[in-house]
């Protein structure tokens, strides 16, 4: 699949998607992440539903942060499938990964849940929740300091993976051909 981060990009949306679709026969999902996860979008939720209705048509999957919630239906309504996400600052005690997890799941169809774990066993408490949580599910990490949390995760259950074709979009993303790379290495 394609992100298109919508709130990085800027300009028209629609030709935006457009464009993209030109050029690329991949299922393209639509984000327009809040500047609270890490974006550049500082509008409300009503706000975020304006700025992406028009591209909901386009694209096969919109992205939606759980403080957008409200504006599920919109994407429901247009036939698309739902990536309900959540990106924390801070790594998230494994009971709440579970309820962040039900409560993602509510109103989409691939919980997204990405954190910034502070130790070593952040990360194995994320592994254990990416292997024990419902599935489909899509975990992550932010930052570099445990970059190797994005390849490993999907070995244990992640759905996705997000990765850079250019210019990464958050710190400690890997590229397309890096990742692959990676993959190859630990699945022979």
């Amino acid at each position: 699949m394609v992100e298109l981060r919508l709130d990085l990009i800027g300009g028209d949306f629609v030709r935006q998607v457009e464009r993209c679709r030109e050029c690329c026969s991949l299922p393209v999902i639509a984000t327009l992440r809040s500047s609270d996860e890490g974006g550049r979008f500082s509008g409300n939720a009503d706000e975020w539903a304006s700025a992406i209705a028009p591209v909901i048509p386009l694209v096969d999957y919109v992205d939606v942060e759980e403080r957008f919630s409200r504006h599920a239906e919109l994407v429901r309504a247009a036939g698309k499938k739902i990536i309900a996400s959540h990106h924390s600052g801070q790594m998230v005690p494994l009971p709440v990964l579970f309820v962040m997890e039900r409560e993602l799941r509510a109103f989409g169809d691939i919980p997204k849940i990405v954190v910034t774990p502070g130790t070593q066993d952040d990360v194995v408490e994320l592994i254990a929740f990416t292997r024990a949580a419902g599935k489909p599910i899509c975990t992550g990490v932010m930052g570099s300091e445990f970059r190797y949390a994005r390849a490993i995760l999907p070995l244990f259950g992640s759905e996705l993976a997000y990765c850079s074709v250019g210019t990464p979009t958050a710190e400690g993303q890997y590229t397309v051909e890096e990742f692959r790379t990676l993959q190859k290495m630990m699945t022979r």
